[in-house]
């Protein structure tokens, strides 16, 4: 028992021992400076060295840019570009479900399977309907005076104003004699006008080819996207001149006239006008004399 208490005196007093570390000038061995030291001193003070060093090593690890240089980090260019990317991808997402639904809207016109009484724009607004019972209905000082000015307007108006849904001014595809008009209860949506084999089928509006391939039904089809929600569609054609993707000019030749398809019955062109999957007759816009 002793011998412990005497051997763990002996560590304390190495630990505690006083030492002096003294700076000389090796040429005139001045004393520049010294200090007092011990072996319990210079162990806690390289340990709270240690572990300050250990923190701030962290610090700029987890904070700053140098741990891009660390293997097993990711660098914040990586990440940067992997949250773009993931945009991209949720926008590449919803444009290809509507893509896919506007191609869906493409085969029903080519079928033919829209009817005029299936589409109702009215009732796309249903829901959003107020109660009449809950709008305050009571005429305003400034709708009493628009009411008058439009009434004094429609008065003295000379001529008759035809409101169309398109101001698109389009270009005659064919000069020829129409064999079969525009009639929805037959659920023909088109017309048909006769006119010589290879004759030239011209763009009847500046637009954007989104569809030109043979079918067992029409032949060769041509689909022309045009602005403010326009299709125009040409079918039985003998051979199409332009290709998907194409930009056409305005009375630009784009298919000739033909008798392909099974569905054909003579050299024609069946002619169809839609406006945002409306079918629209097409002699209320175009002479086709």
């Amino acid at each position: 028992m002793a011998r412990k208490r005497k051997k763990r005196g002996e560590i304390k007093r190495k630990l505690l021992h006083k030492y002096r570390l003294v700076i000389l000038n090796e040429s005139t061995f001045e004393e520049k400076i010294s200090f007092k030291l011990s072996r319990l001193n210079v162990f806690v003070t390289g340990s709270l060295f240690i572990i300050g060093l250990i923190g701030l090593t962290t610090l700029l690890i987890a904070f700053t840019p140098l741990r891009e240089y660390i293997p097993g980090y990711s660098s914040t260019k990586l990440k940067k570009q992997a949250t773009e990317l993931t945009y991209k991808t949720d926008s590449l997402v919803r444009t290809l479900y509507y893509t896919n639904r506007y191609l869906d809207n493409v085969r029903m016109v080519l079928r033919g399977d829209i009817e005029n009484s299936e589409v109702n724009r009215d009732s796309l607004f249903e829901r959003f309907k107020l109660d009449p019972a809950s709008v305050n209905l009571t005429p305003i000082k400034e709708d009493s005076l628009l009411r008058a000015e439009v009434a004094l307007e429609d008065k003295y108006n000379l001529f008759e104003r035809n409101v169309r849904n398109t101001n698109v001014v389009f270009f005659p595809p064919l000069s020829g004699t129409i064999s079969q008009s525009y009639d929805t209860q037959k659920k023909h949506y088109a017309v048909d006008v006769v006119a010589p084999l290879e004759s030239p089928i011209k763009s009847v509006a500046d637009g954007t080819v989104i569809f030109a391939e043979w079918t067992a039904d029409t032949g060769h089809v041509i689909i022309i996207e045009h602005r403010d929600g326009l299709l125009s569609v040409y079918k039985h054609n003998a051979s199409l001149t332009k290709g998907q993707g194409d930009i056409v000019s305005s009375g630009e030749v784009i298919a000739s006239v033909g008798n392909t398809g099974e569905y054909t019955t003579g050299p024609h062109l069946h002619f169809e006008l839609w406006n945002n999957g409306v079918p629209l007759n097409p002699t209320d816009y175009i002479d086709f004399k």
